[in-house]
């Protein structure tokens, strides 16, 4: 049994869970934006650091810790890495979608031909290359916010955040689309009115996106019909 343990597996050597609790920072020390960015520089700086050790452990010919390192390297790649800041809610509602910008129109057919690119059916589609266009999308909508590219940006956003069932990301920007262009050509009244109602079950504005939906919106049969029928049933519900 002894023998079959790892050798210099480096267990001796391993920290605790806690780093350091006496380096952070305060959340009163800035907006979550700063804070978001301070975590993301450092977070770089780590794995770039790790990156250098690799390289310098195997020049040096010293694989007991090049393993260690790498290990530790690796662990760090296969953690999960949000993108914290969400664009539309940090977008003001007030935006208008009103100047011909090409910087931005071409960085909306590079997002757009991405998402396509990422396939047509929903069990197979690409997720890398879905979110690769999410955040084109994203930069379009900070980079050019007044551009007359932000609502369609906004939409096909919305609609890769309903793929990846985050729900509660793709209702503000479904709802940003008709906010920033009140006669909008999508349906995204529509859009959020079915995540309030199906999913996060909050009929009551719901009701209200529906039949608004239904008054200024351009529904293809089966929307309209299911919106009817929701009016319906959560009109007689109250």
């Amino acid at each position: 049994m002894v023998g079959c343990k790892p050798v210099d597996s480096g267990k001796s050597q391993l920290l605790g869970p806690v780093l350091s609790a006496s380096a952070v920072v305060a959340p009163a020390a800035g907006s979550e934006t700063d804070l978001v960015e301070n975590m993301a520089v450092h977070r770089q700086a780590y794995y770039n650091a790790l990156r250098t050790l690799v390289n310098y452990y195997q020049e040096k010919g010293n694989y007991v810790k090049h393993r260690w390192a790498s290990e530790e390297l690796s662990k760090l790649e296969a953690l999960p890495h949000y993108n914290y800041i969400i664009e539309a809610v940090i977008a003001p509602e007030n935006l208008r979608p009103t100047n011909f910008i090409s910087e931005a129109d071409l960085l909306f057919k590079e997002a757009y031909r991405t998402e396509k690119d990422a396939g047509f059916l929903l069990v197979t589609k690409n997720a890398g290359e879905l979110r690769k266009a999410l955040d084109l999308y994203n930069q379009l909508i900070k980079k050019f916010p007044t551009s007359d590219k932000i609502d369609d940006a906004v939409y096909q956003a919305a609609g890769i955040y309903e793929h990846f069932r985050d729900y509660s990301i793709a209702l503000p920007y479904y709802k940003r689309v008709y906010q920033w262009d009140p006669q909008t050509v999508y349906p995204a009244r529509y859009k959020a009115a079915r995540i309030l109602d199906t999913y996060l079950e909050q009929r009551d504005e719901a009701l209200e996106l529906y039949q608004q939906s239904l008054k200024l919106e351009k529904l293809d049969s089966v929307q309209k019909e299911f919106a009817e029928l929701r009016v319906k049933e959560l009109t007689k519900s109250q």
